[in-house]
């Protein structure tokens, strides 16, 4: 939702070489920066190396980057190494750099340099564990070559982003020693039975991304043939890989698995709710018209992390609700869920990565992460219980917890708005992990002074207080925080007495019961909130003194409301 429109925020279009691959231009050009393309081979080498350091220099002079090539490994050292915001290995081959060398670039990377490998990358630096685990996996064999189908897992990431969900071309196809997928997002796979000669089955990663040790990391598995360096999809693809090693586009890398894919292309199990709705094509959602929902119908949710892609083209609007119940109409969805904004720019309650009209995301985190209009940004929506994480390209922005009796986030369906004419916000790849529950988990809640949170002389009987101790062994200092939102110790509940909602209130030991009294969950800076009350747990008068009496406060985000829970 918004409630004024402002101005979109002004910049010249980068000049992309995306010629044919449907990928929208960024919005502003990239702050210029350098390039290093290493070419140096110690086995085989390839005849696509000209071609490639052509490439690279044409993409250079067309999107803000200046290229310097070289074979000379004795550019591998810290003076060097620290003009460049990114390294290329393009078809390296064999051991190309002395422990010297390396060493620099270790400590390149772990200053935040990006690496990016093209093809024969993987066939470099057996020896050397750094670089194995920096660019993901070492080839094992290829077959001939000849034509197969890559399948795009990701489309959100600038090096995917403009590719369809199948890509389809001639190169030489690598078998890795090893999959990937558990240290890297896999940006695409290789479709086995659209080829002979794979050995990787079903899941054969072809291209990937990861952080590590403090920088990114890009690889994609094409670029034998000289060819390639000439095809626009390609390019396009190289692009991306290098604008993301060097920082200056954000993506998601962390690993992936796991997921149900709620859209993908199709949208079995989605209803539309009020006006207007979205073309789909090409495995993207677009909005027009509104206001109004698309919304899956189909189940409700609880504990769950929701990813989806998403692009504005300029200052457009548009929102992820979630935790409402089923409805036709998006008002009421609104008024009894919430909406995770998308919006280039409103007050910061209403703005990308807010809990519209509740809570706004941390701005500087938001602003760090965000690709502007007309690239592709992922959120993860984390539901757990009561609680509300947001994610944008793999950082958390905002972290809110529900205290409005109205509203629930525990169960409730999700949905993706349409919110008006000229609103054109497209979507991609939304999937789901439902977590089963927050699984139970038993031991001491601690306090920012260190003390434990414990029950007054280990009693169970009903009313027994309920205060700060030296943290010990014994089973009056072991909680369990239940599937349920209680906490739990000496088989009793953790409670607000007689159900107040007071500043003060005492917090005390009782019998199970189900009350909202009995009901606590984790809130921002280590918080713990009672859903019935909305108020915090809190240490009398700040003392961290053996028997301080625990009560409920409005919160306020001091010292004497922070736990560090099991």
């Amino acid at each position: 939702m918004r409630q004024t429109m402002r101005s979109i925020i002004g910049a010249a279009a980068t000049t992309l070489i995306l010629a044919s691959v449907g990928c929208p231009p960024a919005s502003a050009a990239d702050t210029p920066y350098d390039v290093l393309v290493f070419s140096k081979t110690a086995g085989f080498r390839h005849d696509s190396i000209p071609q490639g350091i052509q490439m690279i220099r044409e993409l250079g002079a067309a999107n803000s980057f200046t290229v310097t090539a070289t074979e000379d490994a004795n550019q591998f050292n810290a003076t060097n190494l620290a003009q460049f915001e990114a390294v290329v290995f393009l078809n390296t081959t064999g051991d190309v750099l002395n422990a010297t060398q390396q060493t620099a670039f270790e400590n390149y990377i772990r200053a935040g340099g990006g690496y990016v490998g093209v093809h024969s990358a993987s066939d470099t630096e057996y020896n050397w564990a750094f670089y194995g685990e920096l660019v993901g996996a070492y080839f094992a064999s290829h077959p001939a070559i000849q034509q197969a189908t890559i399948r795009v897992e990701n489309r959100a990431h600038a090096a995917t982003a403009g590719l369809s969900p199948t890509w389809v071309r001639t190169d030489e196809w690598y078998n890795f020693r090893t999959n990937p997928r558990s240290s890297a997002r896999v940006l695409a796979t290789l479709d086995e039975s659209s080829y002979s000669g794979g050995s990787m089955g079903a899941d054969h990663p072809h291209a990937w991304c990861k952080t590590y040790q403090g920088g990114r990391s890009f690889y994609t598995g094409s670029g034998h043939t000289q060819s390639s360096y000439s095809e626009p999809a390609f390019r396009s693809h190289v692009l991306g890989g290098i604008r993301y090693a060097a920082n200056r586009t954000k993506a998601d890398c962390r690993p992936e698995t796991g997921y149900t894919a709620l859209y993908n292309g199709s949208t079995t199990g989605w209803s539309q709710a009020g006006p207007g709705g979205f073309s789909n094509s090409n495995g993207t959602l677009t909005s027009s018209g509104g206001m109004g929902m698309l919304w899956y119908s189909t189940k409700e949710f609880r504990s769950y992390s929701l990813k989806l892609d998403w692009m504005m083209p300029g200052d457009d609007n548009s929102g992820v609700i979630v935790g409402f119940p089923p409805t036709s109409d998006p008002n009421a969805a609104l008024n009894t869920g919430y909406e995770v904004q998308i919006d280039a720019t409103d007050t910061a309650d209403r703005t990308t990565g807010s809990i519209y009209g509740f809570k706004a995301a941390d701005q500087a985190a938001r602003d760090g992460a965000l690709n502007p209009p007309g690239e592709w940004n992922t959120f993860e929506l984390l539901v757990e219980g009561e609680r509300l994480q947001v994610f944008l390209n793999g950082v958390k922005i905002n972290d809110f917890t529900n205290t409005d009796p109205v509203r629930s986030l525990a169960s409730g369906h999700i949905g993706i708005q349409n919110h008006g004419t000229g609103d054109d916000v497209s979507f991609r790849n939304i999937r789901i992990k439902e977590l089963g529950g927050t699984q139970p988990r038993t031991g001491q809640i601690r306090s920012a002074s260190g003390k434990c949170v414990d029950v007054s002389g280990a009693s169970s009987t009903d009313g027994s207080k309920i205060q700060l101790w030296t943290c010990h062994n014994n089973p009056n200092q072991q909680w369990t925080i239940g599937s349920d939102n209680t906490i739990r110790s000496l088989s009793k509940c953790m409670t607000v007495a007689g159900g107040s909602t007071a500043n003060g209130a005492l917090v005390q030991l009782w019998t199970c019961n189900g009350s909202g009294s009995q009901n606590w969950t984790a809130g921002a800076n280590g918080s713990l909130v009672n859903q019935q009350s909305g108020k915090c747990l809190d240490a009398n008068g700040g003392s961290s003194a053996d028997g301080t009496q625990l009560i409920i406060w409005t919160c306020h985000g001091g010292t004497n409301q922070r736990w560090t829970l099991p």
